[in-house]
């Protein structure tokens, strides 16, 4: 029996200033770093020693694996980052106020991109390959995408697409890491791990919208060999 544990990454300073965030890479806030600390703590009252540790590129999810990890003692397990865990892109949305987007676009359109499985939001322009502007930066221009092609790299995406993107890394790595019979932790982001929930779940479509996963509190799966699900506990204060 293996354990994966899901971490979403404690608020950001764009959470708390309610931004659209995607792939900017904004850093936790005091309360998300308090967030990540308390989901160290809980892991550490449930006693789960860890093998393999995975996170996003991005700083926020990055920085709660490791203050969490600190908390339960175990800074020193294996880590790998992956770009394919990184949030959804929000496209042209990036960098812009979650009410100012409702005002200008309408509420119900703005619930579509947020909520929608297959419904894109606003993509970058080309525009934003050459030019450099707050929030909508294209990948290309970061270092740490260097080696992903371009042509993978995203104008925009939804929760449909980022499965797309996420489900290779689930299939290179992370189940065989649970097939061996290793414990897993993944710190990453909202849209990034209810991809990997939807299909660890089997969700559908229709019901994956309503599946929200809380800052710093982690959701436990048990696995059997043949990684069927045995068990789900999403931890709390309380636990």
């Amino acid at each position: 029996m293996a354990k994966l544990v899901l971490i979403r990454h404690g608020q950001s300073e764009w959470n708390a200033l309610n931004l659209f965030n995607g792939w900017v890479d904004t850093k936790l806030s005091d309360k998300g770093i308090a967030q990540a600390k308390a989901a160290g703590e809980m892991l550490a009252k449930e006693g789960i020693e860890f093998d393999q540790a995975y996170t996003s590129v991005l700083t926020r999810a990055i920085t709660t694996l490791h203050y969490a990890l600190e908390e339960a003692g175990q800074m020193f397990i294996p880590e790998t980052k992956s770009w394919r865990l990184n949030e959804r892109h929000y496209g042209a949305l990036q960098g812009l106020n979650k009410a100012d987007a409702a005002a200008k676009y309408g509420d119900e359109q703005v619930h579509q991109w947020r909520r929608s499985y297959d419904v894109l939001p606003p993509l970058l322009t080309e525009q934003a390959k050459t030019v450099e502007v707050l929030g909508k930066t294209y990948p290309a221009f970061d270092r740490r995408y260097a080696d992903v092609p371009e042509g993978q790299l995203p104008f925009g995406e939804n929760l449909k697409v980022t499965l797309e993107r996420v489900l290779p890394f689930w299939e290179s790595n992370i189940s065989k890491d649970l097939a061996a019979g290793k414990n897993v932790v993944i710190a990453a982001h909202g849209n990034s791990l209810r991809a990997l929930v939807k299909h660890i779940e089997n969700i559908s479509d229709d019901d994956i919208l309503g599946v929200e996963i809380a800052n710093g509190q982690p959701l436990v799966y048990d696995f059997d060999q043949d990684l069927k699900v045995l068990s789900k506990n999403v931890l709390t204060s309380e636990n």
